[in-house]
């Protein structure tokens, strides 16, 4: 037998640990197959702020899943669609679709070892734009959360004053009917929210040239911050994070111990949030909004969890911390969720009559203590009667004494809806300023809430922008060599592009952007994923793979769940999200009605709808450019350029494949003039001096690049003598072993 083939075989039995330690250029080496050569990817070091360790990534994705999606979306859906029931079915779909499509984000991470781009590069080539469709998915998200740490650091710059400035109506100079009766048909911190940070206009398409300065310079701030951070590299330590994750949850549950004991908070609203209602879980757009969430909060979809799921240690169960990570993004959710509700219940309980008496006892005091004249005597009778006819009351009056008898109005609203005093993105932010308003010292607290509210968000989007980064970096050599390059165009673009948000309207662009674009941009993305990895790369070949390389097999039940019950269910979710938008009627948004003062529901026109779908179609044209490519070209080029590339006269290196003996995905037609080329190479009777198989010889100064699952880095002998072993070896990866022990013994003979 040959030394080099005794050489070949001594390697080949080694263990697979023993020949990754053996390796020089990497601890853990990774590659795929692709086509008839493979490439290896090398866990490199990426200079970002994140340090690349288990339990830093695992709190990146806990700290991401209970950012602004817990405390700000998940409250607003649940109160939209009926509490008890939007919850039944956000848990249903967390279990069918949010932890088994996060386990399988995570998997291909960590076997792969590459970012969201290459990953989906190398599972399905044709379908390589998945990854900057991913990229496009977190420039959407990162955009519209920009609005929302800006609102938080609007709220943050308030809350040192004292008392605080949403507690009560502001004294308005000049007085008018109109302006009289926002203060009073609304709760002040309601009348905050739309007037002071906002300055909302009665529609959108109103008032979308006028940028409020107020949030214009928050969000600023906000984009300087993110690109200081990034630029900087500043470490988030595990202490900080822990920290960050659980003050959070403290004062959440600060928040709700305070407002269950708040006058029929629990009698009129939280009674609700556990009620099931039938009529409810027949509606498809509260399934289509709940689906959407899913996807949200966990980020299935934008590439964060398999870039960060990279630097993961084999071996890692992925069941337990993707089970983890939904079970503290569900208790998070539900917390919320309890202290709005609590908070709702306080305002249908002191609102319309309840708030008449009350005002009328405050006046009456108020009166008898100097502080009022005599002549804001409130009627004898005013509090038997409608509503209606206190405010008549209050309008007679004189403009001096109407300002002051609204100023020391409690806050509270004369003319409220049941249930439905506040329904639009701004539940959350006056919901919880009312909360903080009930606590001694309440600048103190809402200090302390509205910086913790700014840092998860801050967190959500560095998070997101650690995701656009990275991969830029490491795919556009230009990148590559100015890796700042990317993080001023990225903080640069962000800025500009969020200005929209900060103008008259634009807390209904934000509702347009989570309501529709982002979530039917994030299905059709998980969606292909799910295609990709459950039928055309194959399950039965991704369980080989990963068990071959990481050692141990994906869950059998998820496995099934990916192939028969995820893909089903989002293309149903899709299939609503499409009807919703452009057939079953118009969608709607919640604006401000300044004349009447309270929210209305407005359809939306066809300018805002133009919008979705040319933004959506721009965040999946990426997706659409490879097949395109690969259908003008026609001829497969891993192929043509393996057949085709001249022999080098430089060392080569065989690598055998020892996990699987089939390509990653299935071989492509081959033109007419690469058959020829094949048969001639397979009939030739004296083999090329470098030939054993295409897919398995590279040159020594390619091995840096190329190589396989089991040998990535080992330099075997320069040449391997075709004795009748090493034939039947080879004939495994190329079925071709008689023609090649056919011509060998030939050449013997």
């Amino acid at each position: 037998m040959d030394q080099s083939f005794e050489d070949f075989l001594e390697l080949k039995n080694k263990p697979v640990e023993e020949v990754h330690t053996a390796s020089k250029k990497s601890d853990n080496p990774t590659s795929v197959s692709r086509g008839f050569r493979t490439r290896e990817v090398r866990v490199t070091k990426i200079p970002n702020h994140f340090q690349a360790k288990k339990t830093e990534n695992i709190l990146i994705l806990v700290a991401f899943s209970i950012g602004l999606g817990s405390t700000w979306r998940f409250p607003y859906l649940c109160h939209q669609n009926g509490g008890g029931s939007f919850l039944l079915m956000y848990f249903i779909l967390l279990l069918l679709l949010g932890i088994p499509l996060m386990y399988m984000e995570m998997v291909i991470g960590q076997w792969l070892r590459m970012d969201n781009i290459q990953a989906w590069k190398y599972l399905v080539p044709w379908l390589s734009g998945v990854g900057y469709s991913n990229i496009l998915a977190c420039v959407l998200v990162v955009l519209y959360n920009s609005a929302l740490v800006s609102w938080s650091l609007f709220y943050l710059g308030q809350s040192f004053d004292y008392p605080l400035p949403w507690q009560n109506c502001p004294l308005v100079e000049n007085l008018s009917m109109v302006a009289g009766n926002t203060c009073l048909w609304s709760e002040p911190h309601q009348y905050f929210w739309y007037h002071t940070l906002l300055q909302a206009s009665n529609q959108m398409e109103e008032g979308i040239e006028v940028l409020v300065l107020n949030v214009t310079l928050c969000l600023f701030a906000t984009w300087i911050f993110l690109y200081v951070t990034m630029v900087t590299r500043i470490k988030i330590s595990v202490l900080m994070m822990i920290f960050s994750i659980l003050f959070s949850n403290v004062l959440l549950l600060c928040f709700f111990i305070r407002t269950l004991f708040l006058n029929g908070s629990v009698r009129a609203s939280l009674w609700r949030l556990v009620t099931i209602e039938l009529s409810i879980l027949s509606s498809l757009d509260a399934w289509r909004q709940a689906g959407g969430h899913v996807l949200y909060s966990l980020g299935l979809g934008m590439g964060t969890i398999i870039t960060f799921s990279t630097y993961q240690p084999r071996g890692e169960n992925y069941i337990k911390w993707a089970s983890f990570v939904a079970m503290v993004n569900l208790a998070t959710s539900l917390l919320s969720s309890f202290v709005i509700f609590l908070v709702m219940g306080f305002w249908t309980t002191t609102s319309g009559t309840m708030c008449i008496k009350r005002s009328v006892s405050n006046l009456i005091n108020l009166i008898a203590n100097g502080v009022l004249p005599k002549a804001a005597w409130p009627p004898g009778d005013i509090i038997h009667k409608p509503p209606l006819e206190y405010l008549a009351w209050i309008n007679q009056l004189p403009n001096n004494l109407k300002s002051q008898v609204i100023h020391q109005t409690l806050p509270c609203s004369i003319l409220i809806q049941k249930e439905k005093i506040m329904e639009g993105p701004g539940l959350s932010y006056v919901a919880f300023s009312q909360a903080i308003s009930l606590f001694p010292g309440s600048s103190f607290w809402a200090i302390i809430f509205f910086m913790s509210l700014a840092i998860m968000g801050l967190g959500t989007m560095l998070t997101l922008l650690e995701g656009i980064v990275l991969p830029l970096q490491k795919s556009i050599s230009t990148f590559a060599k100015h890796p700042n390059l990317v993080q001023v165009l990225v903080c640069l673009g962000g800025f500009l592009g969020s200005l929209v948000f900060s103008s008259r309207p634009g807390s209904y662009v934000v509702f347009l952007f989570d309501d529709l674009l982002v979530p039917m941009v994030l299905i059709i993305i998980v969606v292909i994923q799910n295609l990709s990895l459950a039928w055309l790369y194959g399950i039965k070949r991704f369980r080989a793979e990963v068990f071959g390389q990481l050692g141990s097999l994906v869950w059998s039940p998820f496995t099934f769940l990916w192939s028969y019950v995820t893909l089903p269910t989002l293309l149903v979710l899709l299939t609503i999200y499409f009807l919703n938008l452009y057939y079953s009627g118009s969608p709607y948004y919640v604006s401000w009605n300044d004349s009447m003062s309270h929210e209305v529901k407005q359809p939306y026109k066809k300018i805002p709808l133009g919008w979705v779908t040319f933004l959506s179609v721009l965040a999946l044209l990426p997706i659409l450019v490879y097949p395109l490519q690969h259908w003008w070209y026609l001829d497969d080029p891993n192929i043509c350029e393996t057949l085709e590339k001249p022999l080098s006269s430089k060392k080569t290196v065989t690598v055998p494949n020892r996990v699987t003996q089939w390509p990653v995905h299935p071989m492509r037609k081959l033109t007419l003039r690469n058959q020829e080329k094949s048969k001639a190479l397979f009939q030739s009777k004296s083999p090329p001096e470098n030939f054993l198989h295409p897919q398995t010889l590279i040159t020594k100064k390619d091995s840096e690049n190329y190589s396989t699952f089991s040998l990535p880095d080992a330099t075997l002998p320069s040449q391997v003598g075709f004795s009748t072993l090493a034939i039947h070896e080879v004939s495994k990866y190329t079925g071709h072993s008689e023609s090649f022990l056919d011509s060998q013994n030939t050449g013997k003979k």
